[in-house]
């Protein structure tokens, strides 16, 4: 009895789970933007490096901003200067204390300081050209998130439409198969009245199987169409979508727009560029000095968290490395050869965005005169289909030549809608290379 439970919970549990894997969620377009703009994981990658970049950037806050630390130090010593020194700090210094003996061979001393240190930058030229470079960095990444945006929303749209394509794939094999059956069970009761010889059926079964074996490739391609849909919306359930809106061509409204630099991933490459030319001045800049204000104030007692005596210290300080064994000279070369490959990488990402266009272009009238074409062949298949299906009823029609129809009509509709999804990808990826 035991066992018999165990496996009718097993059987619950299993059919639960087929029911969940076969679960159909009709989704829009839009549904799917919404979700990708808010759970896309490549979004979420580019904004991150957005943050990183904005980070570095308010770290360069540091060549106007004052550094100000605070520490509180106790010691105890018996060393000589230490001992004498740390007595001088706390004002407590007597004559006694000038006797040589006590001098050389002091008691053990205590001493605490309290020391509140803050350095100013007052000239950092080089730092400067690095903050220029930061900000350049994060105006870029700022622009790369934006692409990325808009990448996603083109790859959306071309998940989406192959989620249509598939589906239509579907329907027009469902169809096919129904029409295979049905003449099938014509061909059977031809057989059997001797009309039709024993080939003539197999020829007919064959065609059945085929498309059965066609239309579970589609019903595959549902299910890797719709597994694209949920990684890109970040959705771990992986079920079946069915796309609410239907694959139909794009009208075109506007002429198409011409190649332009104001795309946001060439002036992210132009910001880049220009954040190596300022960090290749700034280290040139690095070979002049520095200057830096500094102060502290400082409070000292023989006993922890006292200060009976306190002073503070106020200064400038101009510094100069003259020579760093020809380091900073290297480091000065490299930049600049940063900088010139970022001008031929931009050169060369211009020119190469310029061919993408142009080959963009000539793939979007390829497939509009391509579709024009293709749903002539259709209506024509599908006419020719017609006629022989009604010749075959009356056994005025091959067998073979009603097949050739048949297997025509369905490839005619297949390429049609194949030709819909190349045209609407076309157009879709001409926006999105001229998208500003």
């Amino acid at each position: 009895m035991k066992h018999l439970i165990n496996l009718s919970i097993l059987s619950v549990f299993i059919w639960s789970a087929s029911t969940q894997a076969q679960e159909v969620k009709p989704i829009s377009k839009s549904e799917v933007l919404t979700q990708v703009s808010e759970n896309n994981t490549s979004i979420k990658i580019s904004e991150e490096e957005f943050n990183q970049a904005k980070a570095d950037y308010r770290q360069t806050n540091a060549i106007f901003l004052p550094n100000i630390t605070a520490s509180h130090t106790g010691i105890s010593t018996t060393n000589p200067l230490m001992a004498f020194g740390s007595k001088l700090n706390q004002e407590i210094l007597t004559q006694a204390d000038f006797n040589p003996a006590l001098l050389n061979d002091p008691e053990t001393t205590q001493n605490f300081a309290t020391k509140l240190e803050v350095q100013q930058p007052l000239i950092n030229v080089d730092g400067i050209f690095q903050r220029k470079a930061a900000k350049s960095k994060m105006e870029a990444m700022s622009l790369k998130t934006k692409r990325t945006e808009d990448y996603m929303t083109f790859e959306v749209d071309k998940a989406y439409m192959q989620l249509q394509l598939a589906y239509k794939a579907v329907d027009v094999l469902e169809k096919a198969l129904e029409a295979a059956n049905a003449n099938k069970k014509l061909a059977d009761n031809s057989y059997e009245q001797g009309y039709l010889q024993r080939a003539d059926v197999l020829n007919v079964e064959v065609r059945v199987t085929e498309v059965k074996n066609q239309l579970q490739q589609a019903k595959s391609n549902v299910q890797n169409a719709s597994n694209y849909l949920s990684f890109l919306m970040n959705d771990d359930t992986f079920i079946t979508y069915k796309p609410s809106d239907t694959l139909t061509p794009y009208v075109r409204t506007i002429e198409l727009k011409t190649f332009t630099e104001n795309r946001s991933d060439i002036k992210a490459m132009q910001l880049a560029s220009k954040a190596y030319e300022a960090m290749s001045k700034a280290d040139k800049m690095a070979f002049l000095p520095r200057l830096n204000a500094f102060g502290s104030y400082e409070m000292y007692d023989d006993k922890i968290f006292q200060a009976d005596a306190n002073g503070y210290i106020v200064g400038a300080q101009l510094s100069w490395d003259i020579f760093q064994g020809s380091k900073r000279f290297g480091k000065a070369q490299k930049s600049r050869a940063e900088f010139e490959k970022s001008k031929l990488e931009y050169n060369q990402y211009v020119s190469k965005s310029k061919l993408e266009l142009n080959k963009a272009k000539r793939m979007l009238i390829d497939a509009e005169n391509k579709l024009n074409l293709s749903k002539l062949a259709l209506d024509q298949s599908e006419e020719s289909l017609r006629i022989r299906t009604n010749r075959f009823k009356e056994g005025l029609e091959k067998t073979s030549d009603l097949l050739m129809a048949e297997t025509q009509y369905a490839q005619k509709q297949l390429e049609y809608y194949q030709t819909i999804f190349e045209y609407n990808y076309a157009l879709a990826y001409v926006n999105f290379l001229t998208k500003e």
